[in-house]
């Protein structure tokens, strides 16, 4: 009974308590799960799901759907794809892409998508590595050590194989643990069908974070090699007829990052630096933004894409905000944390090893509050939002790390990062100049409102000129638009780099130096005393409850599990499927309630109660979107989209009672596809009728 209390009170409950955690796959817990629903998940329902599951590298998950390589995901999440490959004259966002055949799949630039292969722990060599060290010293050794294991295991990995497979160190329990991921990745990856934007966002921006739902927010892509669709036997066959209330469902996926291991004085930096800044900041952004698309019918197609994107996060951000604005959520953390503390306390051993540890992160937050506004501006990059400035300084710093030995590079740059970061640079994504110039000119101007006129890079950038005249003369005069001109830089390395005189580069180039330096100071007096402190957390953590705990998430591989269940909303129950009869109930004909003429047209041959979207107990966060919701016996019966508002806070806790994870119905996917958009073809794929 006091173990019992001890997990509730460190916020770390079990699942006979409540269905939380994003479990990793080696330690998930099947014992609870069958206590508490009955059914039994072994090793090999894991390994199968675990091989059908793809993480999209651009910050989502998806699933194969045919031994064909073929991957179901959200719209959302191949909606830079798909805007990509549209123009003013073929706008696929608004039209939606169906390719008809194989011959018309197209390929999305810069697209990657990994597949988990394996794992290995490597705590114990990095816990070598670092021993004895000084905290900076530490970091630094601790970075080197891993990109030296990522190197050596991509290697042995690739070996005969191109480069399809690769390796990526990952941290578990804020330092406790360390483990080597290995990926197959695919970088062929093509469009095959997405609806148009109207029905996969319905609802827009005001139903975001709510339920009811009525998204079709779903696409299908294609992942090839050598040419011809992959052959990917370990996929996910579907139930159309979905999931019951009460059943089990269990959600793989790739969550980007919880907060729920952090300390109070951590949460307090975000709660008043680091949060408040943002939205400010990116609610003006979006402003102007709003009021650029209103010029024309190509802005607002330019502008969408991004815009969308800003007031989800800034949604986001506002929850995030609003819970750290919740006493009781304070206090819950409060608490946890001398809870723990007074435990560590009573054990010597513990208290040597790991007693300062919170002292030391509170000393971490105090320094970064000093230098959070120029690291942010300059290293980070909010001072140069410009596509065309980031391809500069990974041109700029690219060339100066990959001269160095691996294991002494910026971790980006390390071998096992540079197939990514070359996808991207040398991808052919459209840059649109106008809109290049309205972001740039806006971060110029909150740099010299932040660090103020007197600042000596803003001094240098802009006595002459100001934040329009600078951005508009860089955008106009660079030739980093074009990618042929990229990947000349890139490939002549460091020559090519300091021979260049493009203006974005030059203006990378001259506030290098200044950047790197305010990195090393907050790897050293920051970084480096938090990433010590949270490792000696963890040891007292894993001291007090043993590794039958999740860690918080961090884009890798998890497993959640849960059941669909409705909940009270300030009194009245709110049922968990939503009816395709009241999708047309609440068209009004103009966005972003506007139904697309597919929708209208098809309306006759449609069942007005075929399940649409529904709701699951699962705790996910971003980075689960795509995600597929599968079934006991391992088939698909959904797709993660969404989480209501109150799963915002589930960055820090979860609440059972409230929150919940959004998905769209199988059903209507299968019916959208034969009964709207006339693909019969990729329908039958999908339920495994072959050609």
């Amino acid at each position: 009974m006091k173990r019992l209390c001890l997990l509730l009170l460190l916020g770390i409950a079990t699942a006979a308590v409540a269905d939380e955690g994003m479990w990793t796959f080696d330690n998930f817990p099947k014992a609870t799960v069958q206590q508490k629903y009955g059914v039994d998940i072994d090793d090999a329902w894991l390994a199968r799901v675990q091989r059908a599951t793809t993480r999209l590298e651009g910050g989502c998950t998806g699933s194969f759907a045919s031994p064909d390589g073929l991957v179901l995901t959200n719209h959302h999440c191949a909606r830079s794809c798909i805007g990509d490959l549209s123009s003013a004259q073929d706008d696929f966002i608004e039209k939606g892409f169906n390719s008809g055949s194989r011959a018309g799949e197209r390929q999305c630039p810069g697209e990657l998508v990994s597949v988990l292969v394996g794992i290995e722990d490597v705590t114990a060599k990095v816990n070598s590595a670092t021993a004895g060290l000084a905290d900076a010293k530490a970091n630094e050794v601790r970075k080197q050590t891993l990109s030296r294991l990522e190197s050596e295991c991509t290697s042995a990995n690739s070996k005969g194989k191109g480069g399809a497979f690769f390796c990526e160190s990952v941290t578990l329990y804020q330092g406790g643990q360390y483990f080597l991921y290995r990926y197959k990745r695919y970088d062929d990856v093509r469009l095959v069908f997405a609806p148009e934007q109207s029905i996969a966002a319905f609802g827009g921006d005001p139903d975001n974070f709510n339920f009811p739902r009525w998204c079709l927010d779903f696409s299908l892509m294609r992942v090839y090699e050598n040419g011809k669709p992959a052959r990917t036997p370990d996929y996910l066959q579907w139930r159309p007829e979905g999931p019951s209330v009460g059943d089990a469902v269990f959600v793989p996926g790739h969550p980007g990052s919880t907060s729920r291991l952090l300390t109070v004085e951590q949460l307090k930096f975000q709660r008043a630096v680091s949060f408040p800044a943002y939205i400010a900041r990116n609610s003006e952004l979006r402003g102007r933004m709003i009021e650029w698309a209103k010029t024309g019918d190509e802005p607002r197609r330019i502008v969408d894409e991004t815009l969308l994107g800003l007031e989800n996060s800034l949604k986001v951000y506002r929850g995030l905000e609003s819970a750290l604005l919740d006493d009781r959520l304070m206090e819950f953390k409060a608490t946890q944390e001398r809870d723990l503390r007074a435990r560590v306390s009573g054990d010597a051993k513990l208290a040597q090893q790991s007693g300062k540890a919170w002292d030391d992160i509170a000393k971490a937050q105090a320094r970064y509050r000093d230098i959070y506004d120029r690291y942010a501006y300059l290293e980070s990059g909010t001072g140069f939002n410009s596509k065309l400035f980031a391809y500069a300084r990974l041109l700029v710093r690219g060339a100066a790390e990959r001269a160095k030995p691996n294991e002494q590079r910026l971790r980006e740059y390390a071998d096992s990062n540079l197939s990514k970061v070359s996808a991207g640079l040398l991808a052919a994504t459209p840059v649109y100049p106008e809109f290049e110039t309205l972001t740039f000119a806006f971060s110029l101007d909150k740099m010299r409102e932040t660090l103020g006129p007197d600042d000596a890079i803003v001094r240098r950038l802009l006595s002459k000129d100001s934040p329009d005249s600078l951005a508009s003369r860089l955008v106009k005069e660079t030739k980093l638009a074009d990618p042929a001109v990229r990947k000349a830089l890139w490939e002549g390395g460091a020559a090519a780099v300091d021979a260049a005189h493009d203006p974005m580069i030059e203006l990378a180039r001259s506030i290098d130096a200044e950047a790197r330096a305010l990195r090393k100071t907050y790897e050293d007096e920051v970084q480096a005393l938090v990433n010590a402190g949270q490792e000696k957390i963890a040891k007292a953590r894993f001291a007090v409850l043993g590794t039958n705990v999740y860690p918080d998430a961090t884009f890798t591989l998890r497993l959640s599990y849960g059941d669909v269940r409705s909940w009270v909303e300030k009194g009245q129950q709110v049922e968990p499927f939503t009816k395709l009869a009241r999708l047309y109930e609440r068209t009004t004909g103009a966005d972003p309630f506007r139904l697309p003429q597919t929708w209208l047209d098809a309306r006759s041959k449609l069942d007005p109660n075929m399940p649409f979207n529904y709701v699951t107990t699962n705790d996910i966060v971003g980075g689960n979107s795509g995600s597929p919701a599968v079934d006991a016996q391992g088939r698909l019966v959904g797709l993660l989209f969404d989480g209501n508002i109150h799963s915002i806070a589930g960055s820090y806790w979860y609440d059972e009672k409230l929150n919940r994870a959004v998905a769209v119905h199988p059903g209507i996917i299968l019916a959208a596809l034969r009964q709207v958009y006339g693909a019969e073809a990729l329908a039958n794929e999908i339920v495994g009728k072959r050609r």
